[in-house]
């Protein structure tokens, strides 16, 4: 029962708050702290009525007692008047023996010329009227036993289990019921969704099994089996041209490490296309034999799902078995064929003259998909661990949690009236999500049930962790941003007075710190093998930091404004729209050799150097129309997933593909 009433308590406190009314919030406060029922919790009654004992306030003991017997004891049945009153006498003789032993006969006397007219008419203390006239009442045998600790521990003992007991039975409130009544039906479900689920997957492989043989395409591309709008705008645009006799080859072959490619050449392209444009097809089950032509028609199917998809199939093939030579420009059967968009007479980056991919190209765009959601700057943009969902905050306090595998769909939508600073998945699980506001307030915020789980309020001069504080010194200043090391142990902070300090989590208490940047830390981030710290600042700088060796960098570029901030969009009549850096300003790949930042126009790839003057640019995403303020890089998965936020509210999602030496 206690435990119920105080999870009813910090609901009804979590609603206050959130509803924004304070007055009310501390008048509940006062009233639970001067709850006579104490929460229903036992202990804190026991501790009540000791507390009168112990400052004989017979008054207040005999009005609180009244209180009980109003509130909890008349609706007992008459069988347990009995119990009750037995009860109160011990409670009143067990105050009595604590006036003696502690020597203030005033209050014995007292208690007996107050009690005298409800008193007297009573057996059970028609003996105790002499007991303050006794030189040494602990020495008599009628009145030894109650001097005992045996007898003071039992009697509390007996009124803790009635108590209890009685909470128990009693239909006051059913809390405890309710909430496992309520987790056994969300339990059951769940349980009903995973099988729903299951038996309509069944149910659906076994239908395209009869239907159709489907390849077995790697986990990457299971759900890239579908022609983008470039991808559809570049057939249509070729369908007039005829199709050359020369075999389809597989062309997923070209996507697989070395160890999983069949030794050939690298496939040449055509000068306009660039890696944004291909295509991942399979291979028609129909066209066995490498010396068929490519535009054989595939074996019919009723079902208009699989026709569209054999369609598909048959127009990837007429567009990728032509020869290199062939030219957009050049003239079909049916006519003249407009070129193709994005033409240009110069390789595209990463490409070799000769139209094929470039040995040091360390990643194709495989896709570029658009979530629009917001409808203002984007601050913050992060993806789960799991890689699964996206949470993404705007500068008027929406934050969207949302998936893109296998559909764009957005799970749930945030208000918050006080303005959000910042925001961060929690590891496990990881479907809660940490929000920060700009009035000191940090809540936890269950993804999957819409609730907010926790909220408490931090200090201004403190960096607050769940459960940990950590003084900021030697004055309080601004947290910019903030990254953990894999298991939690270490904790680094980017600081308004460009200073970097590196917390010990297990010491609880700051290991480092040291001047990294003129101006304000934008950004910071373990590297991949942890021995070291990057980060941005306002000063445009990308320093890598030695956390072995305090203030030692281990190598220094400079990173053009776009990508440092603070961002700028121009708008008409000379409107201009500043934004100071927020969100997360660099993400590495898997493996730590590569760099996402922003840019004006999308993300750019960098390749990490040791010791070089500059960053080597490896790959641009683009896809943007204002500039991009903040990034993630999602490796969960075989095909890494970029995030660019920009301040337009548009959040790209470009799917990359690693070429593995």
């Amino acid at each position: 029962m206690g435990s119920a009433v105080e999870r009813t308590d910090e609901h009804v406190r979590e609603y206050l708050v959130y509803r924004g009314f304070t007055s009310t919030l501390k008048h509940l406060d006062s009233e639970v702290k001067a709850d006579k029922e104490k929460g229903f919790r036992v202990d804190k009654i026991i501790d009540q009525l000791q507390q009168f004992v112990q400052s004989f306030d017979l008054f207040g003991l005999k009005e609180y007692w009244l209180y009980l017997d109003r509130r909890l004891f008349c609706r007992l049945e008459d069988v347990y008047r009995s119990t009750v009153n037995k009860l109160r006498t011990s409670l009143y003789r067990y105050y009595i023996i604590n006036t003696i032993q502690k020597g203030n006969l005033e209050k014995t006397q007292e208690f007996f010329q107050k009690q005298a007219l409800e008193l007297q008419g009573q057996a059970e203390w028609r003996d105790w009227f002499i007991l303050p006239f006794i030189p040494a009442p602990e020495q008599n045998p009628a009145f030894s036993p109650y001097f005992s600790r045996q007898w003071a521990d039992t009697f509390l003992v007996s009124l803790h289990n009635f108590l209890s007991v009685l909470f128990q039975c009693m239909h006051i409130l059913h809390f405890d019921a309710e909430v496992q009544k309520t987790t056994s039906v969300t339990e059951e479900n769940e349980q009903l969704r995973q099988l729903l689920f299951a038996l309509q997957t069944e149910s659906r492989d076994q239908r395209d099994g009869d239907e159709m043989v489907h390849h077995k395409l790697p986990v990457y591309v299971q759900n890239m089996d579908r022609l983008g709008d470039t991808e559809l705008d570049l057939v249509s645009s070729q369908r007039a041209v005829s199709t050359a006799t020369t075999p389809s080859r597989n062309f997923f072959s070209t996507f697989l490490p070395q160890g999983r490619r069949t030794p050939g050449k690298l496939p040449q392209f055509t000068t306009g296309s660039s890696p944004s444009q291909v295509a991942v097809g399979r291979k028609d089950p129909s066209q066995q034999s490498t010396n068929q032509s490519t535009n054989q028609p595939a074996s019919q199917s009723t079902h208009p799902r699989h026709k569209r998809i054999q369609d598909h199939e048959k127009e990837r093939k007429e567009l990728f078995s032509k020869p290199p030579s062939q030219t957009p420009e050049k003239k079909g059967e049916a006519g003249e064929v407009e070129p193709l968009a994005e033409t240009s007479s110069e390789p595209p980056e990463g490409r070799e003259e000769g139209g094929g991919l470039s040995a040091e190209q360390p990643f194709i765009k495989l896709s570029q998909e658009e979530y629009g959601e917001h409808h203002s700057s984007i601050m913050h943009c992060r993806v789960d661990c799991s890689g699964r969902r996206v949470a993404s905050l705007d500068v008027d306090g929406v934050i969207k949690v949302w998936s893109f595998n296998p559909i764009m769909q957005t799970k749930a939508t945030i208000m918050s009236k006080s303005p959000l600073l910042s925001l961060e998945w929690a590891t496990k699980p990881d479907r809660l999500l940490l929000l920060g506001s700009g009035v000191g307030t940090v809540r936890l915020y269950d993804t999957d049930y819409k609730n907010t789980l926790y909220y408490t309020y931090t200090r201004d001069v403190v960096l607050s962790v769940p459960q940990l504080q950590f003084s900021l010194e030697p004055e309080p200043v601004a947290i910019n941003c903030t990254a953990f090391n894999h298991n939690g142990n270490l904790l680094v902070t980017g600081a308004a007075d460009g200073v970097i300090r590196l917390f010990d989590m297990q010491r609880y208490e700051s290991a480092m710190s040291w001047r990294a940047h003129d101006g304000e830390v934008y950004s910071v981030e373990f590297s991949y093998d942890e021995n070291t710290v990057f980060s941005i600042g306002e000063d445009g700088k990308f320093i890598q930091w030695n956390i072995h060796r305090c203030g030692v960098k281990q190598s220094e570029q400079v990173l053009p404004q776009d990508a440092t901030g603070p961002f700028v969009l121009s708008g008409y009549s000379g409107y201009k729209q500043v934004q100071v850096p927020r969100g997360r300003l660099f993400a590495f790949d898997s493996e730590g050799q590569h760099v996402l930042t922003c840019s004006n126009t999308g993300g750019l790839i960098y390749r990490l150097t040791n010791g070089e003057p500059a960053l080597e640019n490896v790959l641009s995403l683009g896809g943007h129309k204002a500039p991009v303020v903040t990034v993630d890089w999602c490796s969960a998965v075989d095909c890494g997933t970029c995030l660019t936020a920009s301040m337009d509210g548009k959040i790209k999602l470009s799917t990359l593909l690693a070429q593995k030496s």
